[in-house]
């Protein structure tokens, strides 16, 4: 059985954005949820996700993230907005 990995997206609620990697989605959207981990998600309150890829690459995970990064920001609104056009929180509901 291969592993999963996910490429996702937070946002806060203005809309400020973060962009992460993991193998375990419901337990990194629960850390960002509960400020688990300092940094620049914890420090802009930023916990909702509104953007997720899987694959079985790692490699794919790693080289997805990076590029969505260098991506201008109205091209990741984009992305975000052709799969979840309202911005909702995805991970309403899940428990870690």
């Amino acid at each position: 059985m291969s592993k999963i990995y996910y490429v996702y997206m937070l946002a806060s609620k203005s809309r400020m954005l973060y962009i992460g990697m993991t193998s375990d989605l419901l337990k990194r959207t629960w850390q960002h949820r509960e400020k688990v981990v300092d940094g620049y998600a914890e420090k802009f309150n930023i916990y909702r996700l509104v953007y997720f890829e899987e694959t079985n690459d790692v490699m794919a995970a790693i080289e997805r993230e990076k590029q969505l990064k260098n991506w201008r920001r109205c091209k990741k609104e984009m992305l975000i907005e052709l799969k979840n056009p309202t911005w909702e929180d995805l991970s309403v509901g899940w428990t870690a």
